[in-house]
């Protein structure tokens, strides 16, 4: 008898001729997610299985992969050569201290190694159970405990209780990679989360405005960074300097546009980044209506001088509750209310346009050195790579 640990997939299954190229990118991320580890990655017909760990690691492995998409469940489980004799040994050591009610579940993907079907297996190891436990009783409705026995096409068959759900999704990599606009809110690393989720990988931009924004501001973003990277890899942000842009807007455009402008001035710089390091599409944490600029003409305006990079908001439709609920799920919520500033906080007017026309904008604009500003932020670019622990 091993130890191991048995993984699902859920939506690749949907997957027709390509099917291996998602399979490889998943075998590839776990692996890549449990290298420190010094386990064994192994694919068998229908599952993964992580073997050869040090049972001292196995919380931490438990929790590396409960953070990997395109996982859909997953159990801690014992490995034993398929025949009736050993399913039933083990079963009866697994069981041996528990009391209450029980159900035995069978799952018989090799059908020709055991004579006996699913359910003829599920009886007769319940009653040799039953034997050896007198504790127990059967109850196939609401059972305290469910022993499962998964009979795989290896000859191997897998005995575990418990079921852990993973993140679900298609593997990372898998849909090409993103750009993530990521301030130190609540918002955009639930947003780089979703993406990931989706199969993206997630690199992101934080824009700053030193020295009206701390070094505080700038150690949040990178403890946020590492959080998500558990959900993405290795993360790459690249750190852009706005202050130039704020100073300029702030003395020589009306107050009210400082934040259509500023924004303005993120996608632009989002957009040639994306295009210098071959990121496919711009990810925000933008909510339709959740504050001033986030109005579908504020959306509309700022989205105009994106020319042909795809602008993808995963949280449009969501309500502030929603994405606390994932932050807290995700783990990023207690760092994301730290009271840190961003550089839309700095030079923040008392009455914002909601409703901005793009011809006003413009007017706004052209009373600055818009590109020429651009170009020198594009030059503050610092680069830090965010590895996974």
């Amino acid at each position: 008898m091993k130890k191991v640990i048995l993984i699902r997939f859920g939506e690749i299954f949907l997957k027709g001729k390509n099917r291996g190229f998602f399979e490889k990118t998943l075998v590839t991320n776990i692996r890549e997610s449990l290298n420190s580890f010094g386990a064994i990655v192994e694919k068998i017909p229908g599952r993964y299985i992580v073997k050869d760990y040090n049972e001292d690691d196995e919380f931490e492995i438990v929790d590396r992969l409960k953070k990997i998409a395109g996982i859909f469940s997953f159990s801690v489980a014992y490995c034993v050569p398929t025949s009736l004799e050993e399913i039933e040994k083990i079963s009866v050591e697994l069981m041996k201290d528990l009391s209450g009610t029980f159900k035995v579940e069978t799952n018989r993907a090799d059908k020709h190694t055991l004579e006996l079907n699913s359910i003829q297996i599920s009886a007769k190891i319940g009653g040799n159970v039953l034997k050896n436990n007198k504790n127990l009783k059967v109850d196939v409705k609401n059972p305290k405990y469910i022993l499962n026995i998964d009979i795989r096409e290896n000859k191997e068959t897998y005995l575990y209780e418990e079921n852990i759900l993973g993140v679900g999704g298609m593997p990372v990599s898998t849909s090409g990679n993103g750009l993530l606009l990521l301030s130190g809110g609540i918002d955009s690393p639930v947003a780089g989360y979703m993406m990931a989720k989706r199969g993206v990988k997630v690199a992101s931009v934080h824009f700053h405005s030193y020295p009206y924004t701390s070094n505080f501001a700038r150690e949040k973003v990178e403890k946020l960074a590492k959080i998500i990277s558990g959900y993405t890899g290795k993360m790459t942000i690249y750190m852009v300097s706005m202050t130039e842009l704020q100073e300029q807007i702030h003395e020589k455009c009306n107050d009210s546009y400082m934040i259509t402008l500023l924004r303005r001035g993120m996608f632009t710089v989002a957009e040639k980044i994306c295009k210098k390091y071959g990121k496919k599409m711009i990810i925000t944490g933008e909510s339709l209506g959740q504050v001033a600029s986030q109005t579908i003409e504020s959306m509309t305006v700022v989205s105009n001088v994106v020319k042909s990079t795809p602008i993808i908001r995963p949280l449009v439709a969501f309500d502030k509750c929603e994405t606390i609920d994932i932050a807290k799920k995700i783990g990023t919520f207690e760092t994301s209310i730290e009271p840190f500033e961003d550089c839309c906080t700095v030079f923040l007017p008392e009455n914002p346009v909601t409703r901005p026309q793009l011809d006003k904008v413009l007017v706004e604009q052209n009373k600055i050195d818009f590109d020429d500003i651009i170009e020198r932020a594009m030059q503050s670019i610092e680069i830090v790579e965010i590895n996974q622990d």
